[in-house]
């Protein structure tokens, strides 16, 4: 019998042990916008001192734009990864921003992106500090073989919700949805 693709990622991910935490769950969800910063990266600059999503967060952070988004939908903040050049070795657009309910009035240096419906495999990161516990949820992630995830990715758009697990950015836990067919 010739497992899903699915369900050898979920084989897959309990023979290697990488926690409860990693265990997807796949979910069904509608559209959405999001307002926020973007930029263009790929996870190869991420790994230099040129990477830019560390300064996308420390801009939303000090420059208080969360609260400049008007038509929240929620209180959480959700970064996107999505406009893939190829897969998760080529270049993605990372906005940075809120679910909001309406689009129609975008704050200066902002932009609006309609996220499409789809199914998710949903990773739930450990505990612990943002930028160890995130970076290791996406390495886990991107080093799932082929045939387990690779194969079942649209790399449409992906994204992370920060809830109120992560209050407290030095212990957090996120939430990584990703785009499967």
């Amino acid at each position: 019998m010739r497992l899903s693709p699915l369900i050898a990622l979920i084989a897959f991910l309990a023979g290697v042990g990488l926690g409860d935490t990693m265990n997807p769950k796949v979910v069904e969800r509608g559209a959405f916008t999001v307002i926020g910063i973007a930029a263009r990266t790929s996870n190869a600059r991420e790994l230099t001192p040129k990477g830019i999503i560390g300064k996308q967060w420390g801009r939303l952070m000090q420059e208080g734009l969360l609260a400049k988004i008007p038509n929240k939908a929620d209180q959480d903040i959700v970064a996107v990864y999505t406009d893939y050049a190829s897969d998760h070795h080529g270049e993605y657009t990372y906005i940075l921003g809120a679910r909001v309910n309406s689009d129609t009035d975008v704050p200066a240096g902002m932009l609006a992106k309609k996220l499409p419906a789809g199914k998710f495999a949903v990773f739930t990161s450990e505990k612990g500090a943002a930028a160890k516990v995130v970076a290791e949820a996406w390495t886990k992630i991107n080093s799932l073989p082929h045939s387990a995830v690779g194969a079942d990715r649209v790399y449409r758009a992906d994204y992370e919700i920060y809830d109120e697990r992560a209050a407290d950015p030095q212990n957090l836990q996120v939430d990584v949805y990703v785009g499967i067919k």
